[in-house]
């Protein structure tokens, strides 16, 4: 399953979410999302402790001015991957 996360993770259900991540699953924080992947962000460990692979849209990272200070669990990707995400995974789930 591909699991996007488009909100900040301050308004989402991240507890949630990260219960729900299993290992064949993809995590892909995009918009406000990738606030999610900030060092010392609090919800930061629980998505790191899943087994799911981490992604970020580069694009959203650059433009908040974030790059220096997410984490390096994440794999920046383009837009151009997320359609291959969506593509790989038949089910999704946005955050």
């Amino acid at each position: 399953m591909l699991h996007t996360l488009m909100k900040s993770p301050f308004s989402s259900n991240i507890t949630l979410l990260t219960n729900m991540l299993k290992t064949s699953d993809d995590f892909l924080a995009l918009q406000d999302g990738v606030l999610i992947a900030l060092i010392d962000n609090i919800f930061l460990k629980n998505i790191i402790m899943s087994s799911a692979k981490l992604y970020l849209i580069k694009e959203d990272v650059y433009a908040r001015g974030i790059h220096k200070n997410i984490s390096n669990k994440f794999v920046l990707i383009s837009y151009i991957h997320f359609v291959s995400l969506t593509l790989k995974h038949k089910q999704q789930m946005t955050w």
